[in-house]
């Protein structure tokens, strides 16, 4: 290819035999393609390395087999099985306090001394004799029963039972009168029951007659209405038959198209005059029948209207002699049998007024008696508080209390200076004869491989002198509760209330495929394991996370025993410099 010269502007050209060379710019083009080859040649060296760093960087193991001990980890408190606590009786102050919590002490011991202080039990005895001599100086001045009220009732009752008897007696005199008012009210009532019914029957036919629906309406004045409705309605579709045929004869067409098309005729005018002929015969039978029935509804209407007016005057007049009759206007609204019962009433209550009152004075004479012995009682009460309080002044000693049992202090409640109080657990001693025991919750179904009498591993026992051996298996208490409960008894230097961390052994087994625990995942589709698939490239070899299905068999601390399309020496993933997913492509960590 030829080489084409680049012309300059005149004044850009220096010198007469400065001319443009070609193999300058050959050799620039040629320079350029060096530094291009030898970029693209280290980038695709070191590509391989460049992605690896972009990598997670895997922690892988191989698979082994062998044989492998399931454990069960759990932790509780150890509680002894037996222990007491030290009180004091009534309120003292606490001097001094002699041991601490662990230390070992004999039965006989001086465990605390107190003292008297500032006794709240003097304080309460002295405010407790106070009360008791208010209460003893309040029941001498109890006044005497009064009986002014019960006497005021019985001289009531007594004016009641006059008043009724009066009222009965005068009743009595007017015993025919009230008879004949007593007959005169059920006629009344009778009347209006009838009137009442009556006016619902003309009622319901008025609203049938507005309405032109009879279906409700009382049958015995419907019938007549009913059949006129009838015979309307027939005519009113007799007229609209008629006026059909007689507009189609005037369209030209017959009333039934199939018929029109079958035999299509045309319509003569003494036909269409014939149809028209009784078609307004038609109507005019319809107009009468509608006629008559509009007439006898109008009539009837205004007949039982009439009859309503009537009958809603006659209820009126009949209601104002029953509610005369039974507001008491008729011989003061009693009749003699009620006076009667009235005056046997207040009697009663005249009766039970006097019994209650002579009941009263009895229960209070009685009552008299009681409060003479409370109050010699009150006075005992009395007397005894005051020695108790002589008692508690004389108290100024210091006391020792000492240990009841031998054991070891397992907690100290309390300090110098304090005041104790009643029941108050100041030290806990734990009888050590008796034994430690710790109880572990865990699930029911991870007993079955767990036998008594196994020595369980303290994981955290620092002194290296303490056992645990399973002596029970027992129910949860907790309702619905499907764990259960194992007990251990625990020997060696060790104090309740620590904590140890226990390694059951469940059994042991030879399993083909063992991973370590920290290489098996869980999701929501299972258990599975992360292996390393390599894959051959130009570069070299690639690895990739591949996930494998297991199922977990047995576990130790550390373990796994697995099961599935993993076989022995393969390479599981157990770290990794960040998350990985099955597909990842990965890098080892020795590369």
């Amino acid at each position: 290819m030829a080489d084409t010269k680049e012309i300059k502007d005149p004044k850009d050209i220096k010198g007469d035999k400065e001319d443009y060379d070609p193999r300058r710019k050959r050799e620039l083009i040629k320079t350029i393609l060096i530094i291009f080859l030898a970029a693209l040649l280290l980038l695709t060296f070191f590509s391989n390395t460049i992605m690896n760093k972009s990598l997670s960087q895997i922690t892988t193991e191989r698979t082994t087999s062998g044989k492998l001990t399931e454990r069960l980890r759990g932790s509780g408190l150890v509680l002894s099985n037996q222990s007491y606590g030290v009180t004091v009786d009534g309120n003292k102050v606490i001097d001094t306090i002699m041991v601490k919590s662990g230390q070992e002490v004999e039965k006989g011991d001086v465990l605390l001394t107190v003292g008297t202080g500032e006794s709240e039990e003097l304080n309460a005895a002295i405010e407790t004799l106070e009360t008791l001599e208010l209460e003893y100086n309040k029941a001498l001045l109890a006044p005497d029963a009064d009986y002014t009220s019960e006497n005021q009732a019985i001289k009531n009752a007594r004016e009641d039972l006059s008043e009724a008897i009066r009222k009965r007696d005068e009743a009595a005199e007017n015993q025919g009168n009230i008879q004949a008012e007593k007959d005169s009210y059920k006629e009344n009532k009778a009347k209006l029951n009838s009137l009442t019914k009556f006016q619902t029957k003309l009622s319901a036919i008025i609203s049938a007659i507005d309405s032109d629906e009879y279906m409700g309406a009382p049958v015995e004045y419907t019938g007549e209405l009913i059949d006129l409705k009838s015979a309307a309605e027939d005519a009113e579709k007799l007229y609209q038959e008629k006026l059909g045929v007689y507009t189609a004869m005037l369209s030209g067409s017959s009333e039934d198209e199939e018929e029109a098309e079958a035999a299509p005729t045309a319509v003569s005018p003494e036909e269409i005059a014939n149809a028209k002929t009784e078609a307004e015969l038609a109507e005019t039978a319809r107009n009468d029948a509608l006629t008559a029935y509009d007439t006898r509804k109008s009539k009837l209407r205004n007949e039982y209207s009439i009859q309503l007016t009537n009958a809603e005057n006659e209820i009126e007049y009949y209601t104002g002699l029953v509610e005369e009759y039974e507001s008491g206007m008729g011989s003061e609204g009693m009749t003699l049998e009620v006076l009667e019962e009235d005056v046997k009433a207040k009697q009663r209550t005249l009766e039970d007024l006097i019994a209650q009152l002579a009941k009263t004075q009895k229960d209070d004479a009685n009552q008299d008696k009681l409060d003479n012995l409370s109050l010699e009682a009150m006075k005992k009460d009395v007397e005894k508080a005051k020695k108790k309080v002589e008692e508690l002044k004389k108290e100024n000693e210091t006391t020792e209390i000492t240990a009841k049992h031998s054991g070891i202090v397992s907690s100290v409640n309390a300090k110098a200076g304090d005041e104790t109080v009643p029941d108050m657990e100041i030290i806990t001693i734990d009888i050590s004869s008796e034994g430690y025991t710790v109880e572990i919750i865990v699930d029911g179904e991870k007993t079955r491989k767990i036998k008594k009498g196994v020595e369980a591993e303290v994981i955290n026992n620092w002194s290296g002198n303490v056992q645990a051996v399973l002596t029970n298996i027992k129910n949860d208490s907790t309702p619905n509760s499907k764990n259960r409960i194992l007990v251990f008894t625990i020997t060696g230097d060790v104090e309740s209330g620590t904590n140890l961390d226990l390694s059951i052994p469940c059994g042991s087994g030879n399993y083909d495929t063992i991973v370590p625990k920290s290489a098996v995942y869980t999701d929501n589709k299972g258990s599975f394991v992360l292996t390393v698939q390599s894959k051959s490239s130009p570069l070299g070899n690639r690895y990739y996370a591949q996930r494998i299905p297991v199922e977990v068999i047995s576990s130790d601390e550390v373990s796994s025993a697995v099961s599935g399309s993993i076989n022995y020496g393969d390479y599981v993933i157990v770290a990794a410099s960040k998350p990985v997913s099955p597909g990842d492509q990965v890098r080892m960590k020795d590369e």
